[in-house]
């Protein structure tokens, strides 16, 4: 090149130079026109259609989800740009991904947009999502979806549903991004339909709101195929997968609500940044020595475990429909109406996420799958463990390994259930899904025996052999292998039988004398200062100083505990 043209080309670039800031800036202004029509999404008509089904839109919901004073990083706003024409266009590809702060922590957040053709998936949408995911497993992202999503749209469905980067790759991605331990979090507050349905039961964790559905197959299709007559909340409405299907978690009435309640489980991830997280200055919801009058073990009495935990959680403040701020325990509950003779939930104890497990004590309702009459509902005994019960239990342990959060066992139980309609169901299969996950944990499990803890059911709630961080006990509480009264029936014919092949006779007086010999015996091996002398337990504790226990043992667990092995399940019996 000459100097001539080695002087022309700088000039040329001088006035370039010159003139790019203006031109720079009407392109600017001109790009962030047709960003604010494509924020529209389907337009101010499907804006309105979606007000009216009293549901929010994604860019509202994500207001709502997104801390207040935080940027969010959208991402692939041009996703689909003037692309689909002949479909009617489908603005940012029907989806919504961006990097958002929630509650603190960095996530990547896909939010289905609904007023876009229902939320239905283009082939771009397919590809926006992907990348966003492989993003999130590049940095270790938490995931969080909002899903509203009437499933593939079925005119292109063949550049949608097959290929390596089409709808399938999404759950193949949920299950590598759940494998690695990166957590998902997916709220439905819509429709989620055919196999998109797998995208929110593929993730950790999964919230809905009431009036919206989940399921394979709509009416439609279901009495084109079997013939059968039904309603979406049949097949599949947010009650039903609540208390019979157990397939969602948290079941929430409104978006707003269900927001919230994303926010709050968010808010219960450690923070690996902080050294010291917890914080003194919290308190229970309710004062410790509530505890004497919510607790008891007299027999054919009942008390709700969830009063329990309330002495020994965080409380927090919540704003109440006139906007007022009103105290609760914090404590999210895990599939509140599913399995209930368990109780599960995430809570915070002196600024400290923990899981807890505890057996209710109370009576408790089953809703049992039903066919032309319609569901029928059993009664679950208190502090029994059943077979829903125990799938739940191990499903929200598994859970709290995905999360990195240590686990607090309450006790008391008499055990599983037993009989015929029990055993059919499967509870030996349960029983052994809940230990295996139990026995596999590698976040610290905290113990306290409230009052007692027989059996199998000690070892499902993480009994001595099965690697307790640290056991607390109560005074009064009781373990043994079955209660006294059982078995001082067994032992008594035991001995009896025993006399009786030597020749002795078994009168009234003698049975008397054997049964109370027995009784006595084994109400001394129960007592749990028995199991304290030989090392069963760490500690027996106050009741009313549980609160203040488990945040020393969750600090001093919190300092130093090795989180590095991954959380890994043998085979399970499902």
């Amino acid at each position: 090149m000459g100097r001539f043209e080695l002087c022309l080309l700088s000039s040329t670039t001088m006035s370039d130079t010159q003139t790019t800031p203006a031109t720079l800036r009407t392109l600017t202004d001109e790009f962030l026109a047709i960003e604010s029509q494509i924020k529209l999404g389907g337009g101010e008509k499907a804006i309105a259609r979606q007000h009216a089904k009293s549901r929010l839109t994604a860019r509202e919901r994500l207001d709502l989800l997104v801390d207040g004073d935080t940027h969010f990083q959208e991402l692939g706003l041009w996703a689909g740009y003037e692309m689909y024409k002949e479909a009617g266009g489908a603005p940012g590809a029907g989806v919504v991904v961006g990097i958002g702060t929630v509650a603190g922590k960095k996530h990547m957040i896909i939010a289905n947009d609904a007023t876009v053709k229902a939320g239905a998936f283009f082939p771009m949408t397919c590809k926006k999502i992907i990348r966003a995911q492989t993003m999130a497993h590049m940095a270790n992202l938490p995931l969080l979806y909002l899903v509203d999503s009437a499933g593939v749209y079925l005119p292109m469905q063949e550049d949608v549903f097959p290929d390596t980067d089409d709808f399938g790759r999404i759950f193949r991605n949920n299950a590598k991004i759940s494998a690695d331990g990166i957590p998902q979090i997916a709220a439905i507050m819509g429709f989620c339909v055919a196999g998109g349905g797998y995208l929110p039961v593929m993730c950790d964790t999964l919230l809905m709101t009431e009036g919206s559905g989940l399921y394979l197959a709509g009416q439609a299709l279901v009495k084109a195929a079997i013939g059968q007559d039904v309603t979406d909340e049949e097949l599949g409405g947010a009650t039903m997968h609540a208390q019979i299907a157990g397939t969602i978690d948290f079941h929430e009435p409104t978006d707003e609500a269900c927001l919230q309640r994303l926010r709050s489980l968010v808010s219960k991830y450690p923070d690996a940044n902080c050294e010291e997280i917890s914080d003194t200055n919290i308190q229970s919801f309710r004062d410790g020595n509530d505890i004497y009058d919510i607790f008891t073990d007299e027999p054919g009495k009942q008390y709700d475990v969830k009063d329990i935990i309330a002495c020994i959680v965080d409380s927090r403040a919540v704003p109440n429909a006139e906007g007022h701020k009103t105290l609760e325990a914090d404590f999210d509950e895990y599939k509140a109406t599913y399995g209930e003779s368990l109780v599960c939930g995430y809570a915070n104890i002196g600024g400290m996420p923990a899981g807890i497990v505890a057996n209710q004590c109370k009576l408790s309702t089953r809703q049992m799958p039903g066919g032309k009459a319609g569901p029928s509902k059993s009664t679950n005994m208190p502090k029994v463990i059943y077979d829903d019960s125990a799938d739940k239990a191990s499903r929200f342990i598994m859970d709290c390994n995905q999360r990195k959060i240590p686990i607090v066992f309450l006790h008391d139980t008499t055990g599983f259930m037993v009989g015929r309609d029990s055993e059919q169901g499967g509870i030996i299969r349960s029983g052994a899904k809940l230990v295996n996950a139990m026995s596999n944990c590698v976040v610290p499990k905290l113990v306290v025996i409230t009052g007692g803890s027989f059996g199998a059911g000690n070892y499902a709630m993480c009994g001595r052999a099965f690697d307790q961080f640290i056991a607390f006990a109560w005074p009064g509480s009781k373990c043994a292998v079955m209660g006294a009264g059982s078995a001082t029936g067994v032992l008594a014919m035991i001995e009896e039988r025993s006399r009786a092949r030597k020749g002795e006779e078994i009168d009234a007086e003698t049975h008397k004398v054997i049964l109370d010999a027995v009784r006595d015996s084994y109400n001394e091996q129960q007592d749990i200062r028995h199991g304290a002398a030989r090392g069963w337990v760490d500690r027996i504790i106050e009741p009313h100083k549980t609160r203040e226990e488990l945040i020393e043992a969750l600090r001093t667990a919190n300092q130093g505990w090795d989180y590095s092995p991954s959380f890994k399940m043998g085979v399970l019996q499902v």
